[in-house]
């Protein structure tokens, strides 16, 4: 991605054209085209996984979904966490951005399953429901983005992480560390790409090659329906759970980085790199991620998936429209203007206020010509004779 962002230190202020510009230019359609259909997939996603039963063709393009679509969003997640630093102000982001959702969202999945299935529901921080699972992940893994930051082999490491955690069931559920730890290398991945290697990925020989790669994605996740748990695509247990022998956990872990790296690859390759009619829509993606759930919940819980029309192939499509149409509705702007205090809550009330920082923030949002005014006063002013009839030098 060609950041269009100039540093400050010792430039002038932007002339007013170029403020006026500058947030087309900072955001990257690529990125924000492939945040949106990323998303868009995880809202099927969701919808297939309520119709699987009995299902053979659901069931395998759901498999290959479920390969790449979750590990392409981390790896975008993983790139833009590069400058993540622990500075004062990341941390203030992190969390307005991760950890306060993450709560909000957590008490009002509990409060909806009370209402709709179970009025003794428990409300606990430490048992992520449903998808709200992504964000305790990305709160550890950028917490811990200096660290891989720092160390020589980060790939091998996140990787001989995931595959330990495949076979320790001792970690338990908490936070769902087991998700964390096995998506981490997808995340540690996205810290070590750099622009160049998305425009590798994008070019027109790959884009081919994608295709025949796919197809026999889909030939092997056929294969693997009668013979392959689902579970092992979620990535969020250990495999004594499921009776396998101990060494297929390290193995599959390998197995599924290896082909979810493919899959996002020939995923990437299609994503278009100019603006589309979506584009604007890929701002807005953690918004359909996090109110998409209580639609698909609640069809789960009202019975709406057990209707006679999802067993045909006009119901599954249809079915699959719907859900891409819900999460494209629920990324757009007056969904984000709506529910931003509680999405991405400003909360400048919680935090203490650094004295350097306002006065950078001043400084910045100050007119050009007052600057210029300001910065002549102060010269002249400096050159004012003393009372000894000597100037002060500057």
């Amino acid at each position: 991605m060609t950041s269009s962002l100039r540093p400050r230190d010792g430039l002038k202020t932007p002339l007013p054209s170029d403020r006026q510009t500058q947030p087309d230019r900072r955001r990257d359609a690529f990125f924000d085209n492939a945040k949106y259909l990323a998303i868009v997939l995880v809202g099927v996603g969701h919808a297939w996984g309520q119709i699987l039963d009995g299902n053979r063709t659901v069931e395998t393009l759901y498999r290959v979904l479920y390969t790449f679509h979750m590990p392409a969003f981390i790896i975008i997640s993983g790139y833009f966490s590069r400058s993540f630093d622990l500075s004062p102000q990341r941390v203030k982001r992190l969390i307005t951005g991760v950890a306060v959702p993450y709560v909000v969202f957590e008490v009002a999945y509990a409060l909806h399953r009370r209402l709709s299935e179970d009025p003794g529901a428990d409300i606990s921080l430490l048992d992520p429901t449903y998808l709200l699972w992504f964000l305790c992940a990305l709160f550890v893994w950028r917490l811990t983005t200096p660290v891989w930051k720092t160390i020589r082999r980060p790939l091998p490491v996140a990787l001989g992480i995931a595959a330990l955690a495949s076979v320790t069931p001792t970690i338990g559920n908490d936070l769902n560390m087991q998700r964390v730890l096995q998506f981490l290398p997808c995340f540690v991945l996205g810290l070590l790409l750099r622009p160049e290697h998305f425009r590798l990925v994008r070019r027109r020989s790959v884009r081919i090659m994608s295709v025949p790669v796919v197809a026999a994605a889909v030939v092997v996740a056929w294969w693997s329906v009668p013979r392959m748990e689902t579970g092992w695509f979620y990535r969020n247990a250990a495999v004594q759970d499921t009776g396998a022998p101990w060494w297929t956990g390290p193995v599959l872990t390998l197995a599924l980085f290896g082909c979810s790296v493919v899959l996002s690859a020939c995923f990437f390759a299609w994503v278009p790199g100019r603006r589309m009619w979506f584009t604007a829509l890929g701002a807005g993606t953690i918004f359909g991620y996090l109110l998409h759930g209580f639609l698909v919940k609640e069809g789960t819980y009202a019975g709406w998936f057990s209707h006679p029309a999802l067993d045909r192939p006009l119901g599954e499509i249809g079915l699959t429209v719907l859900g891409a149409a819900v999460i494209t509705v629920l990324c757009t702007k007056p969904v984000q203007r709506v529910l931003r205090c509680v999405v991405e809550p400003r909360m400048e009330w919680a935090f203490r206020r650094d004295p350097g920082e306002a006065a950078r923030d001043r400084e910045r949002r100050e007119k050009p010509e007052v600057r210029a005014t300001r910065e002549a006063h102060e010269v002249r002013e400096a050159h004012v004779p003393s009372r000894a009839g000597e100037k002060v030098s500057v």
